[in-house]
């Protein structure tokens, strides 16, 4: 028998769970498929009640009853309500089967056709509510679903509690939702079996809520937008769709620096209290919205007297909450403050800006609320906004600073000097250097629309393309029209050259013709005297002569360097800084690469540039994984990954670093999913580039997870797109070494050494040291193929020592690693110690559980007695004849650790440890652990 369930949810909003949602979804998934009960608990519109409807829908087609119950706050005083929600449609299959005095007594509290109640009936209703699950899960699975279990009448969440702690191991599965403001649940868990698992749901992230507007169709948000709806609802789903709808559905955008608006829905739930506070305390709060950083300090100089007494009434009702650490004011909510400002009609508001412009301290605030307080056209103000935007910039806050410039271009008269568009101009180009791309491209085509000065219109050209990034076949058509608005006019003409080198580059894929056109729009800007330009495209020239292994390189490398240089160059991500840093990765000079990256990061990080952040983390991430350093890798490339997908910017890029760190020291099964998307990505665009460096990344995956055949497919095609590319420089993919160590698995040896040939005529020409250890390695793996086993073993004892000196940590770990599978061909004791030690260091931990499955494969035999024990190991009597490893897991074995302990202190998995015991206590002819002891102490086991 199944009660008819009716919380199905709507198949339209089933994909919001997964939305910032499916890590706490798998655990409850876990738990539930463990027969055990869940706990959902967070705040009001989390999400809870979707996850929790989500989840009573799969499981419930299993189970053989389904128990459903949901209360409201007018419901709660109500005894037995949500009793007679969950027994109600079942009692007459279960009342036949309790004793007497339970079923009157529950059919009593379910009816109310008697007088039940706890304090007379408590012992024979807990018993009932027991037995009739009991009666029920002998039929079949039970689960019990229920929502809002803070309005649950307490008769009814008591007798729940009573039951669930004495189900023991009937299958009955509890699956509740609760609504929690602060951590504090454990009250809530009474109500379930008490090995309940609970699950907190915490506030979205941004990008997360980008995700969730875009699922639901409010997808012409800017992404500045977004981030004001990710503040404003505080991660909060609920409040962000709301907040997402009202925009849409307003056809009057907020001014820049004002608040979102906020729909008439949410201002119900947040402002009710606010009728309780008197006249005085609201227009308090009022200016307390309107600061960016209020304090009681704040709103003295603003003219509230008051203050403290109006604030400590406000956080009476719960509205306000004051910073224990600190002076700063702080609402409870960020809805609240939102609210506020937007019911507060526009005098009002004007008003509390008008005050803040005088008190507040910073010069960029005192702009700001200028503006806001001001109406229409006015010189003076828009002046100062302008000044304000300058030291904003100044101040690494690009942000801010094109805020700034669009209420300047707002308030300029349309004859003024700058005109209007010529700060929205500037406003755009902030946008840009802060990330937010959809912004600066709106600008742009605004002022398109009517600009008719040249310079204007190629400037907010070249801001379309800028904002097209990667994807350069979206603009073809901007060409044509930019150089006709540009004439004969060198210094615009240089802009528009430059952006025609990198979409050679990028869509033919012609690094010749790129060259040549970023050469050209150097000599343009050197004849307009534009030294910012010149030097941008010189770096440029260098990138493109650096990856095409040209004898230029260096030349042009130390033109881009000469004096004077341009501060906003020198830290730039397409800048002579960059430039230079890619040279000396290139070049194995890893700690100067490193050093240098570093200071540029620091640098664009001071200036708030995102754009160059994000390129400078993945070099970053790139100089630690050439290093050995996989785990610091994968930190800054995940980083660096979440950084471009929140700003849109990179993307490609950013995947294709974080799967090769993945695959390295992460999960291999996520790098080749980023491998694919970054292909994917890089197809749809047209860029040919990108789309090689992700079949490299993809290839390196698909060796690292044993699919040689895979990665040969892959490789095979980065060969080609880099022939096709005029790209010679073995040390710009390095994935030469992977494709012939791939071959050599598929049994193409004749092919992987003409691979190896072919790239160490040109790793030769250029001196890539580290590319022609790697090849040797993989000519190694080719010989012992062949049967040449000692000329294979001379070579990668030579190979490894090369690596390690050169400082390419993982590449030497992988050489150990290749010199530990060829020695097990050998008669004798084979040992993996080196290479997994290797691989430890590295934190490797993909390659760790290949050099473990390899060990493992292949029983080792007794090694002789060592003449010096192992690292600390000295002291351990009767374990001499135990290998490296053995020696380790018993030292461990004798402080007391469980297994668990030991492979994590020693970075290998549980079956590792379990593996090496059987074949400790083999050896020592012992049984269990505490034989180990015995037998280290001199006592006989």
């Amino acid at each position: 028998m199944t009660v008819p369930r009716d919380f199905q949810e709507p198949a339209r909003c089933r994909p919001d769970l997964v939305i910032g949602r499916d890590e706490l979804f798998g655990q409850a998934r876990e738990q539930l498929a463990r027969g055990g009960s869940v706990l959902l608990h967070g705040p009001a519109g989390i999400g809870k009640s979707t996850v929790l409807r989500a989840l009573a829908a799969e499981y419930g087609e299993a189970a053989h009853t389904v128990l459903r119950c949901s209360s409201t706050e007018s419901e709660s005083h109500l005894p037995f309500l949500a009793l007679a929600d969950l027994f109600g449609l079942v009692l007459d299959d279960v009342s036949d089967k309790l004793p007497a005095a339970q079923r009157t007594a529950l059919e009593s509290a379910l009816t109310g056709r008697g007088e039940s109640t706890l304090q007379r009936d408590g012992l024979a209703l807990r018993l009932a509510v027991l037995s009739a699950l009991r009666a029920l899960a002998a039929e079949g699975p039970v689960l019990v679903v229920a929502d809002d279990v803070q309005w649950l009448d307490p008769a009814s969440l008591e007798l729940l509690g009573f039951a669930a702690r004495r189900l023991g191991d009937i299958p009955v599965r509890m699956l509740c939702a609760v609504r929690t403001d602060g951590p504090e649940y454990d009250r809530h868990l009474r109500a379930l079996p008490p090995d309940s698992l609970a699950v907190r749901f915490n506030p979205l992230t941004r990008a997360q809520v980008a995700a969730l507007l875009d699922h639901r169709g409010y997808t012409g948000l800017q992404r500045s937008t977004v981030r004001d709806i990710h503040r404003t609802s505080g991660g909060n789903p609920f409040y962000a769709l709301e907040l997402g709808r009202a925009l849409t559905e307003n056809p009057t955008p907020s001014r820049p620096g004002e608040p979102l608006p906020v729909p008439t829905s949410l201002r119900a739930l947040v402002l009710s209290r606010l009728e309780m506070l008197s006249e005085e305390a609201r227009r308090t709060l009022l200016v307390a919205s309107a600061g960016a950083r209020p304090t009681p300090a704040l709103l003295h100089a603003a003219g509230r007297r008051d203050a403290e007494a109006e604030m400590a009434q406000a956080a009476a009702l719960g509205l306000l909450a004051t910073e224990a650490e600190g002076p700063a004011v702080r609402f409870a909510h960020p809805l609240i403050s939102a609210a506020l400002y937007a019911e507060a009609p526009a005098q009002d508001r004007r008003d509390a800006h008008r005050a803040l412009s005088t008190a507040a301290s910073d010069p960029i605030e005192r702009a700001r609320h200028l503006a806001l307080a001001t109406v229409g056209t006015d010189p003076e103000v828009a002046a100062r906004l302008a000044e304000a935007a300058t030291l904003a910039r100044d101040r690494g806050a690009p942000s801010m600073a094109a805020s700034l410039g669009l209420l300047s271009a707002r308030h300029t008269p349309a004859d003024s000097v700058p005109a209007p568009d010529v700060r929205r101009l500037a406003a755009a180009e902030d946008a840009i250097t802060a990330g937010e791309l959809d912004l600066a491209r709106d600008i742009a085509r605004d002022v398109l629309s009517r600009a008719t000065v040249p310079a204007d219109r190629v400037r907010a050209w070249i801001i379309v393309i800028d904002t097209a990034g990667h994807a350069m076949t979206e603009v073809d058509a901007v060409f044509p029209q930019a150089l006709a608005d540009a004439g004969d006019d060198p210094e615009l003409l240089a802009l528009i050259r430059y952006q025609l080198a990198w979409r050679a580059l990028l869509v033919e894929g012609d690094f010749v013709e790129a060259r040549g056109e970023a050469a050209h729009s150097a000599a343009l800007a050197a004849r307009a005297g534009d030294r910012y330009n010149e030097l941008m495209a010189l770096s440029f020239q260098a990138q493109l002569e650096t990856l095409m292994g040209h004898p230029d390189a260096p030349a042009t490398i130390k033109r881009a360097l000469k004096e004077p240089q341009d501060p906003r160059v020198s830290s730039h991500h397409n800048g002579a800084g960059y430039s230079r840093f890619r040279w000396l990765i290139m070049s194995d000079q890893l700690p100067e690469a490193r050093a240098t990256v570093t200071a540029l990061l620091r640098e664009v990080r001071r200036r708030g540039s995102v754009e160059s952040e994000v390129h400078f983390l993945r070099g970053l991430a790139e100089t630690e994984l050439r290093s050995g350093h996989c785990g610091r890798a994968l930190d800054l490339a995940r980083e660096s990954l979440m950084m471009a997908r929140d700003t849109g910017i990179g993307e490609v890029a950013s995947a294709v670093l974080a799967s090769l760190a993945e695959a390295s020291g992460g999960q291999v099964e996520r790098a080749l999913e980023l491998a694919r998307e970054a292909v994917d990505h890089a197809e749809e665009n047209g860029d040919q580039m990108y789309e090689s460096r992700g079949l490299t990344a993809l290839g390196y995956a698909q060796l690292v997870a044993g699919d040689a055949q895979g990665a040969v497919r892959s490789l095979r095609r980065v060969r080609e797109l880099e022939h096709g590319l005029g790209i010679t420089d073995p040390a710009r993919g390095r994935w030469q070494g992977d494709l012939a160590e791939a071959l050599v698995r598929i049994g193409e040896t004749g092919e992987a050494q003409d691979v190896i040939d072919v790239t160490r005529v040109n790793a030769l020409r250029l001196g890539r040291e580290s590319v022609l250890a790697v090849l040797d390695r993989a000519e190694a793996l080719v010989r012992a193929a062949r049967g040449e086993h000692e000329a294979a073993l001379v070579q990668l004892t030579s190979v490894q020592d090369r690596l390690a000196k050169l400082g390419h940590g993982l590449e030497e770990a992988r050489a150990a690693f290749a010199l530990a599978q060829l020695r097990t061909r050998r008669p004798g004791p084979t040992s993996y110690d080196e290479a997994a030690r290797l691989f430890r260091r590295c934190r490797a931990l993909p390659w760790l559980r290949q050099v473990e499955a390899a060990a493992l494969a292949r029983p080792t035999e007794p090694e002789p007695a060592p003449t010096a024990a192992p690292d600390g190991l000295e002291g351990l009597q009767g374990l001499e004849g135990l290998a490296s490893m053995e020696r380790q897991v018993a030292a461990l074995v004798m402080e007391g650790a469980t297994n668990r302990e030991i492979a994590a202190r020693l970075f290998i998995s549980v079956k590792t440890v379990e593996a090496t015991l059987t074949r400790v206590y083999r050896k020592l002819g012992i049984r269990s652990r505490v034989d180990i002891v015995r037998l280290a102490a001199g006592r006989r086991p």
